[in-house]
C-alpha cells in the first residue's frame, strides 16, 4: 500500500499549486480520501475530504473558497488544486486514506498516509 503525494514547491503569495496523490496496492474507491498538512511548529490539521460516496468535499475554513479536492477513481488519484495561496498556507501536505464511518477529519481515524510534499508560499 502506497500513497505518494507531488506537485508541491515554492510559490509566490497570490499564486497555485495543484497536488496530485497516486495510491498504489488498494483501490482509493473503497475509501475516503484527504488532505493534511502540518505547518512548521504546529500539529498536523486536516484540509480536504472526499468521501468514497462522492458528494461535496469538505473543506477547513482556512483553505475553503480557494482550494478545490478531486478524486479520479479510476486513475486511483486524488487532486487538490490550491489557489490564492497565502504563506500562512507554507506546509508539508500529506493525502490519507480512511474506512471509518463519516470520515472524521482527525488524523487518528486516517489508516494510510503519504509521505507528503513541501508547499512553500513566500511573501
Amino acid at each position: 500500500v502506497q500513497l505518494v503525494e507531488s506537485g508541491g514547491g515554492l510559490v509566490q503569495a497570490g499564486g497555485s499549486l495543484r497536488l496530485s496523490c497516486a495510491a498504489s496496492g488498494f483501490a482509493i474507491s473503497g475509501y475516503h480520501m484527504g488532505w493534511f498538512r502540518r505547518a512548521p511548529g504546529k500539529e498536523r490539521e486536516f484540509v480536504a475530504i472526499n468521501r468514497r460516496s462522492g458528494g461535496t468535499p469538505i473543506y477547513a475554513d482556512a483553505v475553503k473558497d480557494r482550494v478545490t479536492s478531486s478524486r479520479v477513481n479510476t486513475k486511483n488519484t486524488m487532486y487538490l488544486q490550491m489557489n490564492s495561496l497565502k504563506p500562512e498556507d507554507t506546509a508539508v501536505y500529506y493525502c490519507a486514506a480512511s474506512t471509518v464511518a463519516g470520515a472524521p477529519p482527525k488524523e487518528s481515524f486516517w489508516r494510510f498516509w503519504g509521505q507528503g510534499t513541501q508547499v512553500t508560499v513566500a511573501s
